[in-house]
Order: structure tokens, then C-alpha cells, then sequence
């Protein structure tokens, strides 16, 4: 390597670490120290070894080295089953023994050793442990990166960041019998000498001989108690690595014995990689062919309906076996909401009104790098959620459906300062992870909605942010991201609006997610709202509200709405023509998980959300729905028979609009929640698909929906990549400034000549409307009425026979293609 690459990485990594509080001399010295030989993953050396051996009885010591003629003093000795190791300056004298392998010494310090230029000492801990656990344990100094758990050439590296930390102690669990246990009389706990253990901000140790799996860890820290400097340590709290790769918990979702149970960081480099096998291939499907089905993982399939083993249920091998479900829909991507590691009983932590629910959607993340544990089959547990979430992603794709994740970065399940749930980000480094408003006495943000922000754009959260991406992209092959409340990722570290956030930018310019999909939901609960506005960099695409909201008043029938529902139908140009941006950047959609379902939809005028005990107040007001003359459940044949018709033309307007569709678990078989518009919090039928209902609806209400998916994946003018021009679609209207005007038609033109004629009637009456005359030598075929029932309602092949008018049923719509 020449001096000028040196010089440039020195350059580089100078920059990359600055806002980690690490010097360019300590950075010089750790990089010259690896170009000198040390592997791509050594950029920081580990120091001489302080070396633990096991030995009853119950003494905790510092000996010599075997492999140095060290000498150094007890640091503690008490009885118990866990020791803790002090690396500090001060040595404390303690019971002592001798046999006829060790010798101590009271109150002698280690000799110091040079490694690479730093100094180390040897140090030798000895405590009584199970059989099983008679082995040597070297403990080093470590190196600062990669922060997490990983393997290195001398054992197992630990590093955490935390700049205003003043202490921070490792906390170990080891296997006992073949368990894991996580209570605290079982637990070692490795206090870091700040001299020793910490690089600029980032806390480290490496542990040799330690075992390669089956370890729980975490951590204790301390610091500055000054909570109207945003702090809030705890050092009595356990925290999660942030860069834990799996989370060790209960195993089963909602067991209630287990409601309390410990969360703790765990590793696995025992397993082999898993195998994507030879003739593996991502999907890579062009973003207009996209239909999106967003879904839950484990409502999906742990209904006892589902017929699956119960073992399955609920679990990400269950998914895999509903993916035929998938194909017979029609659907090539799924949106799977959040599936990072979460705490279901977060709600029944304590007495409120909430104590009752059980947290299913999952929007309250742990960790960014952990799969859901409990999504695991048969309680398997971190590692094997691991591996079958692989499995499961490895099945789509070969399916070819895309893996969407639902992710949620604006927030965190420790909630606020009233009722704090500290588990990791909150003790580690309050200040760094959240924003905090040090005008008002350092209290916490809230433009999530939930109690806390997290801090997106601070260097440090930013670089957590994309490392989770990558490793989601890397690790799980997954293809895109849907990322909640994104406008919180659009502000400063005060909460102001930036115009270029870093963030925003560093995900759409990064090398490793550019092959991904990336979604923003472009609001927040702190009134930033960002449809068509989101800062982009020609690859963010947005969830549309603004389609959905006016679709939903143009079919129910209200005033003034043709016009921009023409706009939305077209690819919301208004919004999306800017720039090199597409029509598919305009994620389609009625229906989404908060909200009603699309039965509700056209079912309740009202929410009805008694049953979440908050008395009515959670959820939103407005919903643009209509009950069809009764609200909820009625046996009114014409009020049934309307809601069918208005399901069905919410379903027809989403696929032949311009733009990437998206449809709701559940809605192709009229799910209802029975008019609660929030139930992310029913562990119940409220939220499971119910695949008895679909059966039910397999000939009928799930016909239609999946030949209409099917109709618009055959026609290319419903997929255009680009925003439609003058020939490509004739507009039938001559009354647009009407605002009582509700019928709107129009055709789209294909090259073939296979025309597309569409017509919505939203008036409470019939409309004779004038079909123009079809391309030459073709005739107009009806595909879609949706006034006429199963199987007449859509006829893919076309029924012929359509002469000059048709007279458009109330609250119906028609679909008419040209054909030889």
C-alpha cells in the first residue's frame, strides 16, 4: 500500500469518526498498527490479555499469567455464584487462596506491557462456576468497531457507544445445565476501565474462550444525573446492546406467566451461514409492476383457521405456508408490519387503561437489528427466528413476491418521562438517541406521538440507522422499506424541519440500499406533513394520503370531487411530476392497518374503538366513510348489496390508477374489525385473518378481487413508468367546474389497440352514458360491472355485445376493453 493510500484512508476515517469523539493521533496510531498487518476488522487492536480462570472456590482474584510474570492483587472476593472484575486503579484486598498451581499477592499492581504502543496489563480472575464451565476466560482491552458482539482472531469483542457514560459495566449470563437464565444472582458483570476499555465515546472488551453462542448480555451504565441536561441514567438497569443482532425474551407471544421476563442481547457463531442456495435469485421487480399487501405476520396465520399445526401459527414459517394464498391474489410484495424485536405486554406494565391490551402491531421497537423473536415456530427462540425469518424471505422470493419491512425509527418502545420504559437507548445515552428540549429543562420531544423521538439526524443515531438497514439488506436479503412517520427523519436534532435532512439523503445515495425500495409514510404527529413534498432525491416514493383520502370522497358520493379524484386516478401529477419523479412514487392506497378496513370502511359512518379503553378518544375522526344507510351490521339485502358494490369499487379504482397499489391483509374476504379504527392492541379476531370467512368469500368477494389484480398486471397503460401524456389517455367530460357533477369516464390507450374504457358513477342514481366508438376493427367487451353479481361482475376474456350507451348502475363502475 502506497503513502498516498494512507494518507486517504487516514482521511477518511478521521471524518467517519470525528462525531465519535476519537482523535486523528489515536486514529493514526490504531491505523497504522492495521496496515501493518492486522485483518480489515483489526483497524483497533486488542491489547495484552486479563485473563479469567474458573477455579472453586468462590474467590474472585487477580493472578499472573501463565504466559507473563506479572504480579497483581486481589480485587474482590465474596461468596456467591457471580463475581464482579474491577479494572480500575484501586485494588481492594480480599479473602485469598493458594494451592499448589497459583500463588497471590495482596496489594500488588499488574506490570504494565507494551502492545502497539499501548500499555496492558495481565490479569488472571478466578471464581467458583458450574463443571461445565471450568475453561479459561482472557479478557482483553478489545477494539472499538464494529460496535456489537463480534467475533475476532482472540474471542468475542463487546463495544457500545455512549459519549456521556461515566461508567459502564458488561453484564454476562452464562449457560447453566443447558438453560439460560437471566436473573441477576446469575449474572457476571465486567465493570470497563474507562483508560483501559474506551475509545473516544465507544466502551469495548474482548473476551477470550468465551462460548461462541448461547450467551445473554448486557450492559449497566452511569453518568451525569442532571435530567434538565437531558440525561437519564440508571446504572441499576440492565440496557440492550443497540447493536444486538438477536434478543433472547420470552419465547412465546402473549404468555402471561411471562410478562415481566428480562430482555438481553445474545449472539450465535456456532450456526452456518445459511444457505440461499445455488440457483437463488432476488426477485428485482421494476417498482410500477409493484402490488403491495401489507400485512402482519403473526395475525396472518394464528387463527386456529388457518389450519395449520399450532406450532406454525402465528410464526414466519406459517407465512410460508399461506404463500400460495399470496399467488392466488395476485400480489407481488408484501409489507410486513414491523417484525423488529418488540415487547407485546409493553401496555400492562402498569395500572392504566390500556392494561388490558396486547401489543400486535408492533410499532414500538426494541432493537433495529433483531428479528421478532416470538414470531419464531414452536418457542424457538432468537437464533431460530434468525434462521426461519431466512427461510421465509428465501420462500417469497422464490414465489417471486418482494419482502417490504414496515420500520419504525421515529420512535422506541421507553416511552416518556411520565411512565419510562428504559430498556436500552434511554440509560445508554438519553441525550445522543432522543431529542431532547434543553429550553425546557431538558424534557423529551414528542413528535411520534408515543413519548420520545428519536434523534434521526445526529451522526451517531444516522450511522445506526443505515448500519440496521444494511444488515436487514445484507444479512436477510430483504427488498425494501417502509419507514413510519418519516417526517421525524426530516428534523434537526431540536425538532426543527430540515430541507435536506442528512439522513433522507444518506439512505437514497447508499450503495448497499440502492437496489431497495424505499417508502416514506410522509407525516407525523407533530403536524409535519410531506405528501408530494418529502424530500426525495428521485427515489423516495411516499404513502399517498391525499389518494386515499380523496378517493374515499369521491366514490361516497361527495361534492366537488371529480376533478381531483381524475388527478389521483391519473398518477398525481400534481404532487409526483417534479424532477425525475415517477407515477410510482405514489404508493396507492384506501386501506392501510390504521384505519378501517375496507368492510368498515362502507359499514360505519363513526369509529368505534370503546373496546380499547380510552373511551373513544384514540384513533382518528376522520375517515371519509360511509355506512350505506346502517351503521355496522345489518341484515338490510340493499344495504348488504351497496356495501358490496362500494368494496368493489374502491378495489377497481386502486388497480387501474396510475402509481404502485397497496391493499390490506384481509380485505380481499371483507374483513371487519367491527368500526375500530385502531385495534393495535387486540391479539383477537378482530386483527387475525380468518380463513373460514375467506373460503366463504373465495367464489365471489376474493374472485373479483384477484381477477381485477390480474387485469391490471396483463395491461401495461395501468403500469406506465411515466406520467401520462395527451395520447395516452381521452378524457370523456365536459362538465368538470360542476361540483355536483359525480360520473367521471375516460379510456386509456394502449399501443395494441386493446383500449381501456372506464366509467365511475357515484350518484345515487343511473347514468346513460355514451361509449365512444373503439379502436379500428375492435369492439367493446365488458370486463367489469360492479353492480351484477359473482361470476358476472368481472369476466376476464370480456363478454362482447356492448353497443353505443350503458346504463351506469348508482354507486357502480364498468370496465371496457377493445378487442379483435
Amino acid at each position: 500500500m502506497v503513502a498516498e493510500d494512507k494518507t486517504a484512508i487516514l482521511q477518511y476515517l478521521s471524518f467517519r469518526y470525528f462525531c465519535l469523539g476519537i482523535s486523528i493521533q489515536q486514529l493514526a496510531l490504531w491505523s497504522v498498527g492495521s496496515l501493518m498487518g492486522a485483518r480489515s476488522y483489526h483497524l483497533f487492536p486488542a491489547k495484552l490479555p486479563l485473563t479469567c480462570v474458573y477455579d472453586p472456590p468462590c474467590n474472585v482474584k487477580l493472578l499472573p499469567s501463565p504466559s507473563s510474570s506479572a504480579r497483581c492483587g486481589i480485587v474482590r472476593s465474596f461468596p456467591g455464584t457471580c463475581g464482579t472484575l474491577s479494572t480500575g486503579p484501586r485494588i481492594r484486598q480480599g479473602a485469598s487462596r493458594s494451592d499448589d498451581r497459583r500463588e497471590t499477592w495482596d496489594g500488588a499492581q499488574g506490570v504494565p506491557t507494551q502492545v502497539y504502543g499501548h500499555q496492558a496489563q495481565e490479569r488472571v480472575l478466578e471464581e467458583e462456576v458450574p463443571p461445565m464451565m471450568e475453561n479459561q476466560f482472557k479478557v482483553f482491552p478489545g477494539q472499538a468497531f464494529p460496535l456489537g458482539v463480534s467475533e475476532v482472531d482472540n474471542g468475542v469483542n463487546f463495544a457500545i457507544f455512549s459519549q456521556n457514560a461515566t461508567s459502564v459495566t458488561l453484564c454476562l449470563s452464562l449457560p447453566q445445565s443447558g438453560k439460560i437464565s437471566n436473573t441477576d444472582d446469575e449474572l457476571m458483570e465486567l465493570p470497563l476501565d474507562p483508560r483501559e476499555n474506551k475509545t473516544g465515546d465507544i466502551w469495548h472488551l474482548c473476551i477470550e474462550g468465551l462460548p461462541r453462542s448461547n450467551i445473554l448480555y448486557g450492559y449497566r451504565v452511569d453518568g451525569p444525573q442532571e435530567w434538565h441536561e437531558g440525561h437519564r441514567f440508571d446504572s441499576s438497569i440492565m440496557l440492550i446492546d443497540p447493536y444486538a443482532k438477536l434478543i433472547e425474551g420470552r419465547r412465546i407471544f402473549g404468555d402471561t406467566t411471562q410478562k415481566t421476563s428480562r430482555f438481553m442481547g445474545t449472539y450465535d457463531f456456532d450456526t452456518a451461514p445459511f444457505d440461499w442456495g445455488e440457483d437463488y435469485k432476488l426477485p428485482d421487480i421494476p417498482e410500477e409492476d409493484l402490488v403491495i399487501y401489507e400485512m402482519n405476520v403473526r395475525a396472518f396465520t394464528v387463527n386456529e383457521s388457518s389450519g395449520l399445526d399450532p406450532h406454525l401459527r402465528g410464526s414466519y414459517l406459517g407465512l410460508i405456508q399461506k404463500i400460495p394464498h399470496l399467488l392466488d391474489l395476485g400480489v407481488n410484495a408484501v409489507e410486513l408490519l414491523p417484525v423488529f424485536e418488540f415487547d407485546e405486554f409493553e401496555f400492562q406494565r402498569r395500572k392504566n387503561p390500556r392494561d388490558h391490551m396486547i401489543n400486535t402491531w408492533g410499532y414500538s421497537t426494541m432493537n433495529f437489528f433483531a428479528p421478532m423473536s416470538r414470531y419464531a415456530s414452536s418457542a424457538g427462540g432468537p437464533v431460530s427466528a434468525s434462521r426461519e425469518f431466512k427461510e421465509m424471505v428465501k420462500a417469497l422470493h422464490d414465489a417471486r413476491i418482494e419482502v417490504i419491512l414496515d420500520v419504525v425509527y421515529n420512535h422506541t418502545n421507553e416511552a416518556d418521562d411520565l411512565h419510562p420504559y428504559a430498556t436500552s437507548f434511554r440509560g445508554i445515552d438519553n441525550k445522543v438517541y432522543y431529542m431532547v428540549d434543553l429550553k425546557n429543562k431538558g424534557k423529551l420531544l414528542n413528535y411520534s406521538g408515543c413519548g420520545n423521538t428519536l434523534n434521526c439526524n445526529h451522526p451517531v443515531v444516522m450511522d445506526m440507522i443505515l448500519d440496521s438497514l444494511r444488515h436487514w439488506v445484507v444479512e436477510y436479503h430483504v427488498d425494501g422499506f417502509r419507514f413510519d412517520l418519516a417526517s421525524v427523519l426530516c428534523r434537526g436534532t431540536d425538532g426543527s424541519p430540515l430541507n435536506a435532512p442528512p439522513l433522507i439523503r444518506a439512505i437514497a445515495k447508499d450503495d448497499v440500499l440502492s437496489r431497495c425500495k424505499i417508502i416514506a409514510e410522509p407525516w407525523d404527529c407533530g403536524g409535519l406533513y410531506l405528501v408530494g413534498s418529502f424530500p426525495n432525491w428521485d427515489r423516495w416514493a411516499e404513502w399517498n394520503g391525499k389518494y386515499r383520502d380523496d378517493i374515499r370522497r369521491f366514490i361516497k358520493g361527495d361534492r366537488g370531487m371529480k376533478g381531483v379524484f381524475a388527478t389521483r386516478v391519473s398518477g398525481s401529477a400534481d404532487l409526483y411530476s417534479v424532477n425525475k419523479r415517477k407515477p410510482y412514487h405514489s404508493i396507492n392506497f384506501v386501506i392501510a392497518h390504521d384505519g378501517f378496513s375496507l368492510y368498515d370502511l362502507v359499514s360505519y359512518n363513526t369509529k368505534h374503538n370503546e373496546a380499547n379503553g380510552e373511551g373513544g378518544n384514540d384513533g382518528s375522526n376522520d375517515n371519509y366513510s360511509w355506512n350505506c344507510g346502517v351503521e355496522g351490521e345489518t341484515d338490510k339485502v340493499e344495504v348488504k348489496a351497496l356495501r358490496t358494490r362500494q368494496m368493489k369499487n374502491f378495489h377497481l379504482v386502486l388497480m387501474i390508477s396510475q402509481g404502485t397499489p397497496m391493499m390490506l391483509m384481509g380485505d380481499e374476504y371483507g374483513h371487519t374489525r367491527f368500526g375500530n379504527n385502531n385495534s393495535y392492541g387486540h391479539d383477537t379476531s378482530i386483527n387475525h385473518f380468518l380463513w373460514t370467512q375467506l373460503d366463504a368469500k373465495k367464489k365471489s368477494h376474493f374472485r373479483f378481487f384477484s381477477e381485477v389484480i390480474r387485469f391490471r398486471k396483463s395491461h401495461a397503460s395501468l403500469r406506465n413508468p411515466n406520467f401520462l401524456q395527451k395520447n395516452d389517455i381521452t378524457w370523456h367530460e365536459d362538465n368538470w367546474g360542476n361540483p355536483d357533477s359525480k360520473f367521471l369516464a375516460f379510456t386509456l390507450h394502449e399501443s395494441d389497440g386493446e383500449d381501456i374504457y372506464v366509467a365511475f358513477n357515484a350518484h345515487d342514481y343511473f347514468v346513460k352514458v355514451s361509449i365512444p366508438r373503439p379502436p379500428k376493427n375492435r369492439l367493446w367487451h365488458r370486463v367489469v360491472d360492479t353492480n351484477l353479481e359473482s361470476p358476472k361482475d368481472i369476466v376476464p376474456e370480456g363478454v362482447p355485445g356492448v353497443g353505443g350507451t350503458y346504463n351506469v348502475t348508482p354507486y357502480s363502475s364498468i370496465l371496457l376493453l377493445a378487442k379483435a
